[in-house]
């Protein structure tokens, strides 16, 4: 068996063409969405993920509104900006890049964004609601990962799903997306991680394996039951002298092993990336939309 390639570029690009024609009912009414980024210090990683951001932003029509600041920026500084944000008309979707310098407080950060702000859909109000099945703004990359499976035709309802990773980013907002009592959903998830014992067996009877654990190539084709569905949300750099750069992405699953195991896989980079970008991008028109009275 060789896996089918689950194509987030793909996917994201039909997404893409959606949104635009969400862009353009908006215009229509004199509206324009609007994304502001927090980009504080010089992190080379963050620089990159804010200017694809932003690059989004120009595709699709949605003003952007950068703020660059220095990393020794105080803590009062970021929470006065995130207020005249919040105040801020032409904004509709704020996000603030993580991580932020040491001497900041993430979640003070985060909470003082205005939950019809919420962008990246990190806020204490946005993960509630997700929580108890309500809507709102969900966190891009397990609202890509959903969209990634349900855009492949793979029906969640009854399946087992085993994410590896229980970070607030990954791991736990996903595990409540896929069971909810919903469409694309109604999955039975077990949320795996460091000190799950016998990792290998719980993995082995997923029908759907999230890997999310942040370690190269950790997971091996015979932790995986045949026929398996494999995201793979890990991106690791692995020192690589034949690279002109020297070095390659890879992924949290050994690909090219468990692509002879899996039913369907995503790669990396390619997969799980481009949806991240692009359900920021959906946050931020559903917040337009909402303003507007759509």
């Amino acid at each position: 068996m060789t896996a089918g390639i689950i194509d987030g570029k793909a996917i994201a690009a039909v997404i893409k063409t959606e949104l635009k024609n969400r862009v353009e009912a908006l215009a229509a009414r004199g509206a324009q969405p609007g994304l502001a980024t927090v980009l504080v210090g010089e992190d080379s990683a963050s620089q990159v993920y804010v200017g694809m951001k932003q690059k989004m932003c120009a595709e699709l029509g949605i003003l952007s509104v950068p703020h660059n600041l220095p990393a020794d920026t105080s803590q009062q500084d970021i929470l006065q900006l995130v207020g005249d944000l919040n105040r801020d008309d032409r904004v509709h979707g704020i996000l603030v890049q993580l991580p932020l310098p040491g001497h900041i407080d993430e979640n003070k950060v985060i909470e003082a964004i205005s939950p019809e702000k919420d962008a990246d859909g990190f806020h204490p109000v946005s993960l509630g609601r997700l929580v108890i099945g309500m809507e709102g703004f969900r966190p891009c990359t397990p609202a890509g990962v959903q969209e990634l499976l349900v855009r492949s035709g793979v029906d969640l309802c009854g399946k087992e799903v085993v994410i590896v990773g229980r970070s607030n980013i990954v791991g736990k907002p996903l595990a409540n997306l896929l069971v909810q009592k919903k469409a694309g959903a109604n999955a039975t998830v077990t949320v795996a991680h460091s000190r799950t014992r016998d990792l290998p067996s719980v993995i082995r009877r997923a029908d759907v394996v999230v890997a999310a654990i942040g370690q190269a190539e950790f997971i091996r084709a015979e932790w995986i039951k045949p026929g398996a569905v494999v995201i793979d949300v890990g991106t690791n750099r692995v020192d690589d002298p034949s690279r002109k750069r020297g070095y390659r992405l890879t992924g949290d699953v050994k690909f090219d092993e468990v692509a002879e195991v899996a039913s369907q896989i995503t790669p990396v980079p390619g997969g799980v990336g481009p949806m991240t970008i692009i359900m920021l991008m959906t946050n931020t028109v559903i917040a337009a939309e909402r303003k507007a009275g759509i």
